[in-house]
């Protein structure tokens, strides 16, 4: 299955310090074989960059960002795939009713129309999949 991961779960995912990294870690290790693909676009990549270096806790500059995504691309453990975007604003879904579902209406349909399904941290985004938590014992 080919996920395209959103851009909290792409930094939960690439630093230790995130709250819910061990959460999105867990998830990965639980799947990470040859059919388990993540993926990344352009605004995926360019919001995490962005969430690094604007995060004064993290100390991350765009140049450290940039370095941490590549290494992550580069990882041998899971696949990761760059998705090229070419959609417009006129596909956005039609559950797309205010501004702050526009970028997660966006993913989602880029997933879609890519054959994967938009991972997310975030409740209630109509055709997503939501990174499970740790499970109860």
């Amino acid at each position: 299955m080919k996920y395209l991961l959103d851009v909290n779960a792409l930094v939960a995912l690439t630093l230790n310090s995130h709250e819910f990294h061990e959460r999105v870690a867990a998830w990965v290790g639980r799947n990470a074989n040859e059919r388990f693909v993540l993926a990344t676009c352009p605004i995926t990549e360019l919001g995490f960059v962005r969430v690094l270096a604007q995060i004064p806790d993290y100390r991350i500059t765009v140049a450290q960002g940039q370095a941490l995504l590549a290494q992550l691309k580069s990882s041998k453990t899971v696949k990761i795939l760059f998705i090229a975007d070419d959609h417009d604003a006129s596909l956005l879904p039609s559950w797309v009713k205010g501004p702050r579902q526009t970028t997660d209406g966006h993913l989602a349909e880029l997933a879609r129309s890519k054959g994967a399904l938009l991972a997310t941290l975030d409740r209630g985004i109509p055709g997503s999949f939501r990174i499970p938590g740790a499970a109860k014992t």
